[in-house]
Order: C-alpha cells, then sequence, then structure tokens
C-alpha cells in the first residue's frame, strides 16, 4: 500500500453528517440568536440554551473546531463574522430557515437516500401517502418554515441577480414561485424604477405581504394568486423562476419555459436560476447532491446545467439565451424573447 495514500477524505466524508448534524442542532437551538448579543461562557450559555451538563462542553467546542464558533482566550463563545451574519435569526442576511427545515424534514428523509436510488421514488411525505406541497401548504406554521428555507437558499443569489441583471432597461418584473417574496425584496431594493409581483399559491400571501411590508415595499411589490400549471402567467417585462425548475420533469419543466415565453412582450426576458451544474457534471458538488435531493423530495424532479436548459429554452422559442454564474453553486440563465 501506498504510504501517501490516506484515509482521511473518505472517513469525513463518510461521517460528514456528524459535523452537519451539530450545525443544525446549534441553528435549531437558536445558539448563534443567543451570542448575538455577545460572547458567553459556557456555563452561561448552556443555561440559557438549556443543555445539559454533559454535552454542551464537546458540542460548543466542537463548532469551534468546525469554525462555527470562536473561544475567546478569556473561555467565552463568540459567533464568527459568518455565522453572526448569516445565522441571527433577527438579521437581514438570516439563511437558517433553509437549515431549519433541513433539520426538521431532509435530514431524515436522506436516511432513505438508498432507497430512492433503488426504486427512483420519494422519500419524504409522498412515502405514506401524503403530496410534498399540499402537505406543507395545508399547515400554517409548517408552511411559514418552508417559505423561509426558500429565502435562506435564495437571498444570496437574489442579491447577485438585483446587481448584475441589466434591470435598468425594464419597468416590471414577476417572480414565479415566490416564497416569501426574498427575490423581489432584494431586486425592488436595488432599482427603485421597478414594480413587482410575486406568483404563488393562494395560501403564501400573508406571508409574503408581512415579508414586504416589513421591507417597506408594499407599494411597489403586490401578490397574484394561481397555480402555474392551471393559469397563465403574470405580464411583465422579466419573470424570474428561481429554484423552481427543478422541482419538475422534462415535460412540466418546457411547459413552464413555454408558459413564460406566452406572457413576455417581445424584448422580454426570462430569467432562471438554479444550483445549475457545470457543463462537464465534475465540479459543482452542491448542484449534483440538490438533484439527489429532488429525487428524494419529488416525483420527476432533477437539476440540470446550464447547456441543458439554454437548450430547452431555445427549443420553446427564445432567441437569445446566455448564461451566467450568480454566486456560490448557483447560476443563472437568460432567455430573451425575440420574436
Amino acid at each position: 500500500m501506498d504510504s501517501n495514500i490516506t484515509s482521511d477524505r473518505i472517513l469525513q466524508l463518510g461521517l460528514g453528517f456528524w459535523g452537519a448534524k451539530t450545525l443544525l442542532s446549534a441553528v435549531e437551538l437558536g445558539l448563534f440568536t443567543q451570542l448575538a448579543q455577545g460572547p458567553l461562557r459556557g456555563e452561561a450559555l448552556a443555561a440559557s440554551l438549556g443543555l445539559h451538563p454533559r454535552g454542551w462542553r464537546d458540542f460548543f467546542d466542537a463548532l469551534v473546531a468546525l469554525g462555527m464558533l470562536r473561544r475567546e482566550e478569556d473561555g467565552r463563545y463568540a459567533n464568527t463574522p459568518e455565522t453572526g451574519t448569516f445565522l441571527v435569526r433577527t438579521r437581514p442576511g438570516y439563511i437558517g430557515g433553509m437549515l431549519e427545515m433541513a433539520n426538521a424534514r431532509l435530514f431524515g428523509f436522506w436516511g432513505s437516500l438508498t432507497e430512492a436510488l433503488r426504486t427512483g421514488r420519494p422519500q419524504n411525505e409522498q412515502k405514506t401517502g401524503g403530496e410534498l406541497f399540499q402537505t406543507v401548504y395545508a399547515d400554517p406554521e409548517r408552511l411559514r418554515g418552508f417559505l423561509q428555507g426558500m429565502s435562506g437558499v435564495s437571498l444570496i443569489p437574489a442579491r447577485a441577480i438585483a446587481t448584475k441583471f441589466p434591470w435598468k432597461r425594464y419597468q416590471s418584473f414577476a417572480d414565479i414561485g415566490t416564497a416569501q417574496g426574498c427575490l423581489p425584496v432584494q431586486v425592488a431594493l436595488e432599482h427603485e424604477h421597478l414594480k413587482g409581483i410575486g406568483f404563488d399559491l393562494p395560501q403564501v400571501r400573508p406571508v409574503f405581504e408581512q415579508y414586504v411590508g416589513q421591507h417597506g415595499l408594499s407599494g411597489r411589490l403586490s401578490f397574484q394568486d394561481g397555480d402555474f400549471f392551471r393559469v397563465p402567467l403574470p405580464k411583465a417585462d422579466v419573470l424570474v423562476m428561481g429554484h423552481i425548475l427543478h422541482d419538475w420533469d422534462l415535460e412540466q419543466k418546457k411547459a413552464l419555459l413555454a408558459a413564460a415565453l406566452r406572457a413576455l412582450p417581445k424584448g422580454g426576458a426570462l430569467v432562471v436560476y438554479d444550483a445549475i451544474i457545470d457543463d462537464a457534471r465534475r465540479s459543482n458538488a452542491f448542484g449534483l447532491l440538490m438533484s439527489l435531493n429532488m429525487l428524494i423530495e419529488t416525483l420527476g424532479g432533477f437539476d440540470y446545467t446550464g447547456a441543458d436548459c439554454a437548450g430547452w429554452m431555445r427549443e420553446v422559442g427564445f432567441g437569445d439565451v446566455r448564461i451566467e454564474h450568480l454566486a456560490g453553486p448557483d447560476s443563472m440563465v437568460i432567455g430573451i424573447k425575440t420574436a
């Protein structure tokens, strides 16, 4: 055996759920939000979170070793710049909603990945006779958590779209499958001349309107309800589909793209963004794992490469298509209606 070859990467990946669950539990407990008030000694932090004496020291120090906490020279624990920015529930950059959803739903479902690979069937609520969106949308509290999760995964790419897309050329936009309204809010904050629509199922309206109102944008952003497979999409200069297209099978993906083409005026644009897989399918591990998540969560959904999406757009009639990286694993595919 080559002495330069080690098993480190294998063990780190195979036992990666240890670190993942440690972070997810910290988010669930509100640890980072608690530390937003300032550093605390371990005993005080453990007491504030209701933790048993046996586990708190290893828990906090594991988070230090994982880079999620700092331990100061006097022994007090504090947030890192990243956790203080993105994992404090009361701050605008909070992305923990996605992690809360992962903890409450996905962590358990992913335990059945082998079964999903063998059967091709979802391993979530549908496994016991439910349906993902019907189940989630039927419970207001569960729905609110799900929508917050969507904001968590959308915030960074939404901010990138707000700055990278040429919004000055357009006057109106509609976000299809808007959830809380993360993208419309980020775009409207950056571009005062724009008016926007958030399009989603009726149950989402109060969550959207509350979120938009908190940002002082109720006068420029409105909600329109509907099922995008049953009613025409809103009319606007730009339509956006963020983390939506990957939920559906190929026929449904093309149907949504065709519906967008019909709704747009000549010169209008469709922006599709997801954790788009690199064309060589070698480097965007997050996008590939997200596609496995669609295997677990949906009947036919899957993630795709930029070339895949560009090809589908051209097939349904978009004349000018380009792909642009946003941030992290996310990219956008832009299609222009030229005829």
